[in-house]
């Protein structure tokens, strides 16, 4: 199983509404399964801070987070998502991308 299937897999015990797990390590250079993007929407969110739903998120994902080296996280409530609709476009990598280099 790939570490985005593990990482999804763990997340689906959020009750999530809408759940995206993005490998976007072939945007940088420290190798394969390394750097993800994770969307989730949940009513477990009502009322935190984005500091306390990626805690929750965080302990949710338990081991897994040690595995991987990057987790952008974007953390809504339904309402919040029924507003936004999306989630930001990731930034490009600052440290030197093999990505970046191959198209110079």
């Amino acid at each position: 199983m790939s570490m985005q299937q593990r990482i999804l897999q763990a997340l689906e015990s959020t009750q999530a509404t809408y759940l995206d797990v993005q490998d976007e390590s072939h945007l940088h250079s420290r190798g394969l399964e390394t750097h993800f993007k994770a969307v989730v929407v949940s009513p477990l969110f009502d009322g935190l801070n984005a500091v306390k739903r990626h805690q929750r998120v965080y302990a949710t994902l338990g081991e897994l987070m040690g595995q991987v080296h990057a987790l952008a996280l974007h953390t809504y409530t339904p309402g919040e998502w029924a507003e936004q609709g999306a989630a930001p476009a990731s930034p490009t990598c600052r440290g030197g991308s093999k990505h970046d280099q191959a198209q110079s």
